[in-house]
């Protein structure tokens, strides 16, 4: 990943907190709610179990620490952070009005406030290709998680699949500003989701981001819809220090 392209923090705060208001309306309009598909997946893929603790960073408005809670039930714990403030603020009722005790704070994923191994589960959704350092967020990730426990990262990425490929391009680069823009107000922030998302890495490149940690003793992805997004999965190391 060349750094002299990364995503500056002041301004990608700054962009979230414009369409903060408008986010999961625009979610929804954009991926034709889709993306509450992949986020019920990646909960299925990680196995967690009733009981279980979950930290959810990038949480957003919440609605992968909803999807957690769900299956870790009263039992277990779900906490979600976002270093937006003005994206976390709708959660807590969000979560209140489904009957759901999940905790939210205000946390920057690179520098999580909390002791090493800590969380049975870790994840973070559309999040890591925004922040400055994704090998350190990782790795802060994985220092929260028990030793053999899962860091899952679901992000967008890259298809290449004949004719598909070509269909996604364009709907990529030429309706989803626009329509992000409509829903939001914002179509600079919607450009510029399509245009991270067309340069962050995926499938090994974004493996290979795991491994510089030497965090994880083993990780591997998931493609979903043809490769419009995946979902990345790592085994934290059983050895501590």
């Amino acid at each position: 990943m060349n750094t002299a392209h990364s995503p500056q923090p002041e301004k990608i705060q700054s962009m979230f907190s414009k369409v903060a208001k408008n986010y999961d309306r625009a979610n929804s309009v954009l991926s034709m709610g889709i993306h509450h598909l992949w986020r019920k997946k990646l909960v299925q893929v990680s196995g967690v179990k009733k009981g279980m603790s979950v930290l959810d960073c990038a949480t957003g408005t919440g609605d992968l620490a909803i999807t957690f809670k769900k299956t870790v039930g009263p039992e277990g714990s779900v906490l979600g952070t976002d270093f937006c403030p003005e994206m976390l603020a709708p959660a807590p009722a969000k979560a209140k009005n489904l009957g759901l005790d999940i905790r939210f704070e205000q946390a920057d994923v690179t520098q999580l406030p909390y002791p090493d191994h800590q969380f049975d589960l870790v994840s973070i959704s559309f999040g890591i290709r925004n922040v400055s350092d994704p090998v350190k967020a990782l790795s802060e990730m994985a220092r929260v998680t028990k030793p053999g426990g899962q860091v899952l990262v679901l992000e967008f990425g890259q298809t290449d699949l004949p004719i598909f490929s070509d269909l996604y391009h364009f709907y990529s680069e030429k309706v989803l500003p626009v329509l992000g823009g409509w829903v939001t107000g914002q179509k600079e922030a919607y450009q510029y989701l399509q245009k991270s998302s067309a340069a962050f890495p995926c499938k090994e490149e974004f493996l290979d981001l795991m491994k510089q940690t030497q965090a994880f003793e083993s990780v591997q992805y998931h493609s979903l819809t043809g490769g419009i997004a995946y979902i990345y999965q790592g085994v934290t190391s059983r050895a501590t220090t």
